[in-house]
């Protein structure tokens, strides 16, 4: 899809006067356009124009820079910075600027040349094409033309640019078509002929239009207990996972992409070690899609940009994840980004402005430091689309605060931007309690907002339940301060029977086998466990206040089988029922005999 832009083609050259790494600068640029994208040097290193004064232009490039010299040329492409959309996008791998990995790979074997240039799509691939449209038809921006089966899971739109408006003149045939035809000619009212490609072009700054945007009333359903439960994402939310070294971010945005409820994943290694992109790389062609049974790459991209790569090629990449997160969205498809880390992108935000000499603000970081991360979060939403159809993208980012020092600013400024905060404890990483999402530091705004649709499909008690068990926690973090203190022995039984309930929601509804066949938990599992849960912590409390000794009430097998209860299916009704059964059997039983006691007395 093409934008317009500003940009006009020019045949200009300009000279390189400076070089610092990433950075240099051009004499002789009077002809050339903010943002553009340019060739520099010999080898025609990519980068682009980011600032200009009269006849000067500074420039970042995108590749390594060992080598290059001032004096050499620098020419213009007449285009920002922009990705190819279209079939052949899912089940790719990308660097940072949109090269496709394996055909560096294929051509330029394990290490890849300076100015090496590839396109980003397969023109040469050959796709089962069906229009949807035909000859006559009056076609807007948004519309579909024609669908490609891309993957079993997955039918391609192929969409008319949004800039477009008049009578379809020509439509493709069904048929067997190689990426690199045209789908569609139109005719616009100045009686243009506007061809129409099959892969099309955006520019990645800039964001993709849609009609209206929705409310998030609608839970993005992420299958993790302590995420649905207590601490909810709507589609088209956002939410950062801030965490030090070890907490478990990678493992949590994993699970995810994997369970979320969104039919593309689009996965942003950003600034990541080389090892962890391995893994990546490795992991996710072999994970199975839970709901089709089909490999889970057969609705996922992933763009890598390791930490050894140009930094900023780094700052590049969380655009071009966003914009093809927008080009399915347009498809009214719900998408999910998973950015890991945001904060490896700030700190190339931070060398590049460090190389352009501007004055750092707090810890080095750029004073756009906010702006930027604003640009990038609100790009995310639930949409109507300019096609008429209803999309979303999800964004959850990782940051990675240094010593885990939330008040550090990359995970400070997120706060502003995003509505969900998922806080990894490294307490509980220790303890190997997972996912270790803090019930303390986190929170969730949207959970009044998705109190709805929990209310018609899991319980109309969902909100009641989930306000009590995290009274109970907040209850339990003073508790703890004290038995830190003087020990629980000396605490009255009311206390030590919270701090017994919130032992049984941490062990068996917050934790979860990322690994396991607990993996997944539907909500309706979820409200399950803490129902039983709070069943039991309310019988318990009037039998703790007719002075029931909490040991009694306790140490019994049944009270011992709420921790196991993530273990069973979320269809074993009889399993739930079971455990309830013997749980109040075992309280009628100790009330039982504390009265016949009394009356013995």
């Amino acid at each position: 899809m093409e934008a317009k832009t500003n940009i006009a083609p020019t045949t200009k050259e300009g000279i390189v006067t400076f070089v610092n790494g990433p950075v240099i600068k051009a004499s002789n640029m009077r002809n050339f356009a903010m943002r553009e994208v340019v060739k520099v040097g010999p080898k025609k290193l990519m980068g682009e124009i980011i600032s200009m004064d009269s006849d000067d232009a500074t420039i970042q490039v995108y590749e390594d820079t060992d080598g290059l010299s001032i004096h050499e040329i620098v020419t213009g492409t007449g285009e920002p910075l922009s990705i190819e959309v279209g079939p052949g996008l899912i089940g790719s791998f990308f660097d940072g600027i949109g090269r496709p990995l394996d055909a560096l790979l294929e051509s330029e074997g394990m290490y890849i040349s300076p100015g090496t240039s590839v396109n980003m799509l397969n023109r040469d691939k050959v796709w089962d094409v069906t229009p949807v449209a035909k000859p006559g038809d009056l076609i807007t921006g948004g519309m579909v033309i024609a669908t490609v089966q891309e993957t079993p899971l997955l039918l391609h739109k192929i969409m008319a640019p949004p800039d477009t408006e008049g009578e379809l003149t020509w439509v493709i045939s069904k048929g067997q078509h190689k990426g690199g035809e045209m789908v569609a000619k139109i005719k616009d009212a100045f009686g243009r002929e506007i061809s129409i490609p099959m892969i099309q072009r955006w520019p990645v700054r800039t964001p993709r239009l849609y009609r209206e945007r929705l409310l998030p009333n609608e839970p993005f359903v992420t299958g993790q207990r302590v995420i649905d439960g207590l601490f909810p994402i709507a589609k088209g939310g956002t939410a950062c996972i801030p965490g030090g070294f070890g907490t478990g971010k990678t493992v949590t945005q994993h699970q995810l992409a994997k369970w979320g409820d969104a039919q593309v994943v689009i996965y942003i290694g950003c600034g990541e070690r080389g090892n962890e992109m391995t893994d990546v790389l490795e992991q996710f062609p072999v994970l199975e899609d839970p709901r089709s049974g089909r490999p889970l790459m057969e609705r996922t991209i992933l763009i890598a940009n390791t930490s050894n790569m140009p930094v900023a090629a780094r700052e590049a990449s969380i655009y071009t994840g966003i914009t093809i997160a927008e080009y399915f969205r347009d498809m009214g498809y719900d998408v999910a980004i998973m950015a890991d880390s945001t904060s490896r992108w700030a700190e190339a935000l931070r060398e590049l402005s460090g190389r352009l000499e501007e004055i750092p603000a707090e810890e080095g970081f750029p004073a756009y430091l906010p702006s930027r991360l604003a640009e990038f979060y609100e790009r995310a939403g639930r949409v109507v689309t300019l096609g008429g159809e209803s999309g979303s993208i999800t964004v959850i980012g990782a940051v990675s605060p240094p010593g885990g020092d939330f008040t550090e600013p990359v995970t400070r400024h997120t706060k502003r931007f995003i509505r969900c905060f998922w806080g990894l404890d490294k307490n509980l990483a220790n303890a190997r309690h997972y996912p270790a999402i803090s019930w303390i530091d986190s929170y969730s705004e949207y959970a009044e907002e998705v109190n709805g649709w929990f209310c018609s499909n899991v319980d109309p008690r969902w909100g009641d339940l989930r306000d009590e068990v995290r009274q109970i926690l907040a209850e339990d973090n003073k508790v703890q301060q004290v038995i830190k203190l003087v020990g629980e022995d000396v605490l009255p039984d009311d206390q030590r029977l919270v701090a017994f309930t919130a032992f049984l929601i941490k062990n068996g509804y917050l934790q979860q086998n990322s690994f396991g066949s607990d993996s997944y938990s539907p909500p309706s599992k979820g409200f399950e466990i803490l129902e039983i849960v709070m069943e039991f912590y309310q019988k318990a409390l009037g039998l703790v206040r007719k002075g029931i000794p909490i040991s009694l009430i306790k140490e019994d097998e049944s009270v011992d089988s709420i921790t196991h209860l993530r273990e069973l299916s979320p269809d074993d009704k009889n399993g739930f029922a079971l455990v309830r059964k013997r749980i109040n059997a075992h309280l009628d039983r100790v009330a039982a005999e504390r009265t016949r006691k009394l009356g013995g007395e």
